[in-house]
């Protein structure tokens, strides 16, 4: 009787010890799914943010590729206006030097002429005027093209300092007056009744007023032969800019 209450009590005592085993070991294995769902949670945000990476290293080698294409572009822009500035300039220098010798032969060919005018002959005094006027015609045909050498050349030396990013100061005529035709009030641009054959430069300033009172100052962005357009330069809109108003040089030449 007592062996049978022993086995009993062996018995019971190993279904508790099981029973107890069996919670411990399924709270670790709960415990053990719980970490397992976590990781794998980390691991599908690590992998999209991976993925994220990626992509916006893609877009950045991209960009950088873009921007190393632009700048091979404006350094080679900036190399050929350069060398066509230089270009010009001699053509000016060149120019120059014809109009002096010009302008020597012209006075010569005045003092033959007036020479000649008490001693010489009928033919001769015709021979020698006719030398003067192809003198004189030469001389202001070579003006003519030193003008438009000149403004080709400040307009290549404004387009260079686009390229290398210096300010540079456009001066005009300093007696140069014209007035506003257009005004549109949106987007802030006018267009003026003076250009190329007044004296008008890409990039240069203008004052802008009414009655002696400053209203706005304008910048030259679009030139045509006797017409301009120019923006209102931000922070210079002192007033409202109408339709007659007067404009004039910011930066005169001295």
């Amino acid at each position: 009787m007592f062996i049978r209450i022993s086995l009993i009590v062996a018995i019971v005592a190993a279904l508790a010890a099981g029973a107890l085993s069996f919670t411990q070991v399924r709270g670790k294995i709960n415990a053990l799914i719980q970490q397992r769902d976590g990781y794998h949670t980390q691991l599908t945000q690590t992998q999209g943010q991976l993925d994220s990476t990626q992509k916006q290293l893609t877009k950045t080698k991209a960009d950088l590729s873009q921007t190393q294409s632009d700048l091979a572009t404006a350094k080679k822009d900036r190399d050929t206006a350069v060398a066509t500035a230089a270009t010009q300039q001699k053509r000016a220098d060149d120019l120059s030097d014809k109009l002096t010798k010009a302008a020597a032969d012209r006075d010569q060919a005045q003092a033959e002429l007036a020479a000649y005018t008490s001693v010489g002959t009928a033919k001769e005094f015709a021979e020698m005027s006719q030398t003067l006027k192809k003198s004189q015609g030469a001389i202001e045909a070579m003006k003519a093209e030193n003008v438009v050498l000149l403004r080709t050349i400040e307009g290549l030396k404004t387009e260079l300092y686009k390229y290398t990013g210096t300010n540079v100061i456009v001066t005009m005529r300093g007696d140069l007056r014209g007035k506003i035709l257009v005004v549109d009030p949106k987007w802030d641009f006018v267009v003026l009744d003076i250009g190329n054959d007044q004296g008008v430069k890409d990039n240069g300033e203008l004052l802008v007023s009414r009655d002696g009172r400053l209203v706005a100052k304008v910048i030259v962005r679009s030139l045509q032969k006797d017409r301009c357009i120019a923006n209102i330069i931000p922070g210079w809109k002192l007033g409202t800019v109408i339709e007659g108003d007067e404009v004039s040089p910011a930066h005169p030449a001295s």
